[in-house]
């Protein structure tokens, strides 16, 4: 018997304190090296992008991974990557923890757009106040002082 999902994930995470330090320029060098390993993992990549505090991955997941393996191995991997040629002056390492949400298929194309537009979103929106919004829209119940 075949397994078969349809789970897409949009997850985030920070740098160290939420430093704005992963500049423009670089930064696509950095989500393409995440999606290297994702691939590598044989999930779907259907977009990673973020700004300089930020960043975000709509990926489904092969059904053998789990996702905080799957996020540790990616933090792991692109923090020693990060370090070793020095592509953001200032990287830290990764913030603890992570945001993770699920969509169905049939938003995914929403969801994608949302995540492609995120400079856009931004000049409007601050970090917190969205991440704010994502857990309420998700019914995610939290305490402060462990928001990202």
């Amino acid at each position: 018997m075949s397994t078969h999902t349809s789970i897409v994930y949009h997850i985030i995470w920070t740098p160290y304190k939420r430093k704005p330090i992963m500049t423009k320029e670089p930064r696509r060098e950095l989500f393409n090296y995440m999606m290297g390993i994702l691939q590598n993992k044989n999930c779907h990549v259907y977009r990673i992008d973020g700004v300089e505090d930020h960043l975000h991955i709509a990926t489904s997941l092969h059904p053998s991974l789990s996702l905080a393996g799957l996020i540790k191995d990616i933090k792991l991997a692109s923090s020693s990557m990060i370090k070793s040629t020095n592509l953001f002056r200032g990287f830290e390492g990764w913030q603890d923890g992570y945001a993770a949400f699920t969509h169905n298929y049939s938003s995914l194309d929403k969801l994608v757009n949302y995540i492609k537009n995120q400079e856009e979103h931004h000049k409007k929106v601050s970090f917190m106040d969205e991440y704010l919004q994502l857990l309420q829209d998700h019914g995610i119940a939290f305490d402060p002082k462990y928001l990202l």
